[in-house]
């Protein structure tokens, strides 16, 4: 989760006895703590201390591991942190009763994500067939599979992160309605099969949508992710959608969108939930 405050007393008391007061005033109030690996956001200013600052950060919060936050980007969404304490960065997150192993050195998992996560236990219906096609570690299927009793196609191309999807499967012990598979979802051969598809890519999900229309039965719920600069908003990310399922000879129907957060300036991680019908 994130975390936003004033500096703990002890973590003050301790650094301020090392460091000049301009310094302790520089100091991280907001981390991002995800299981026991903490992600730290240190101003240059504070280069020669992070490695002191850490494993103090490290006492007083409890962690085992403490990361400084760097930029997320490639196509797995792949972590660029520094280790600044400890050594072990694979840790088992719990949010809403779901249990995620990952590394949190190589994966991304975004705790302002957790809205989204929560809504998708709530919209799966029993025994529904759910195609997830950018799974990750199972960010929002696990969910569905655990709360809402779907069955899960969970499709995810990275093999590292592939191996904390299974496992996240067991540790749920959702084995019975929860399948993977570690591929290109381009390549998934299924047609005409899913009740509901995940979507929870960034940036280039528009290039997947012919592949989901695929996928999808008549009627099915789509929930499409993607990125869309604040100018072009209202009208996109669904006007894309609409224009390329109308060229695939489907019809789509907006039934909801939502903002995930900021993506960058000026830019939004948006979801819109769609219905399509087979023209």
């Amino acid at each position: 989760m994130r975390r936003t405050q004033l500096i703990k007393p002890r973590i003050r008391e301790i650094l301020s006895r090392e460091l000049p007061a301009e310094l302790v005033r520089m100091l991280p109030k907001h981390w991002v703590q995800i299981g026991d690996v903490l992600i730290l956001p240190l101003r240059p200013e504070l280069e020669p201390h992070k490695r002191r600052i850490a494993e103090v950060y490290a006492e007083v919060l409890g962690v085992k591991t403490v990361l400084r936050k760097g930029r997320i980007g490639g196509e797995f969404r792949e972590t660029n942190y520094e280790l600044l304490h400890g050594n072990d960065t694979i840790t088992v997150h719990v949010e809403n009763g779901i249990k995620y192993k990952l590394d949190v050195a190589k994966i991304m998992f975004s705790p302002a994500n957790v809205k989204e996560r929560v809504r998708m236990a709530k919209v799966a219906k029993p025994g529904e067939l759910v195609v997830d096609m950018f799974a990750g570690i199972g960010h929002l299927s696990l969910p569905m599979a655990v709360h809402g009793k779907a069955r899960v196609i969970a499709i995810e191309k990275s093999p590292y992160t592939f191996r904390f999807l299974v496992e996240n499967i067991e540790l749920n012990k959702v084995q019975d309605r929860m399948t993977a598979y570690n591929i290109d979802n381009r390549d998934f051969p299924g047609e005409d099969i899913a009740d509901r598809i995940l979507m929870g890519y960034v940036v280039k999900t528009h290039e997947f949508i012919p592949k989901a229309l695929s996928i999808a039965r008549d009627e099915a719920i789509i929930h499409y992710h993607n990125t869309v600069p604040e100018r072009l908003m209202p009208e996109e990310p669904f006007g894309t959608f609409r224009k390329t399922a109308r060229e695939h000879g489907y019809e789509a129907e907006k039934l909801n969108e939502l903002i995930i957060k900021r993506y960058a300036p000026g830019v939004w991680h948006v979801v819109v939930d769609v219905r399509v019908f087979k023209r």
